[in-house]
């Protein structure tokens, strides 16, 4: 059914206390933040959604994780009371609005989870934290923000592989499910695409502190 931007006024704010018995493996983590590199991907989609994430339980440690990818760290994971708390670079409160999305494929097959369904999606997750982006790849990464800006089809070579942006980094975590994240083909996978995806619903609005 996709996300309306609507939601980030509409949908009422709670506290991570009420939302946290509804999150499963595999939810998505949009956000819609003011700094400068979400700034930036605002401008190249025109949308307010700036970054996203995926959320899992640690259920050993009685934690649940976000596992996402950074400009300054690359791939990393934060429990999800410090994602809703502050950026990847420690500022806070939160400078936006984080809204727990989910996906129908995923919505569909809770049994998912419990029979170990989701494990080839947290394999890639796990097996990718640390990955980190050299200079030419930042760079690589902002042609491909540009080619976006101006509706031009992104050549092969621009490509992400193993340097993403958070939206491809999410978008390769469900390809592993057979899950194909919905987007028009142009530039990049940015954040806006998963949310604009006919299969991707909000669930609940974090109170952001």
């Amino acid at each position: 059914m996709s996300i309306d931007k609507a939601v980030l006024t509409e949908l009422p704010a709670e506290e991570l206390e009420s939302i946290a018995p509804r999150v499963r493996d595999g939810d998505i983590l949009l956000c819609a933040a003011d700094d400068p590199f979400s700034r930036l991907i605002g401008w190249s989609t025109s949308s307010p959604w700036s970054h996203v994430a995926i959320a899992c339980r640690w259920p050993e440690q009685d934690r649940m994780m976000a596992f996402e990818c950074v400009e300054r760290i690359g791939v990393h994971a934060v429990t999800l009371s410090r994602f809703i708390s502050e950026t990847s670079s420690g500022q806070r409160p939160y400078p936006g609005k984080i809204v727990l999305a989910r996906h129908d494929d995923l919505a569909a097959r809770p049994d998912l989870a419990a029979d170990g369904g989701l494990k080839p999606m947290m394999d890639f997750a796990i097996d990718h934290m640390g990955d980190r982006f050299s200079p030419g790849e930042i760079i690589k990464i902002g042609t491909r923000v540009i080619v976006g800006r101006l509706n031009r089809k992104m050549p092969k070579f621009l490509g992400a592989d193993d340097e993403f942006i958070c939206s491809e980094y999410v978008a390769k975590c469900f390809q592993t499910l057979g899950i194909q994240i919905a987007w028009d083909g142009l530039g990049f996978i940015a954040p806006c695409d998963v949310a604009e995806d006919p299969k991707v619903r909000a669930v609940a609005r974090f109170k952001t502190r």
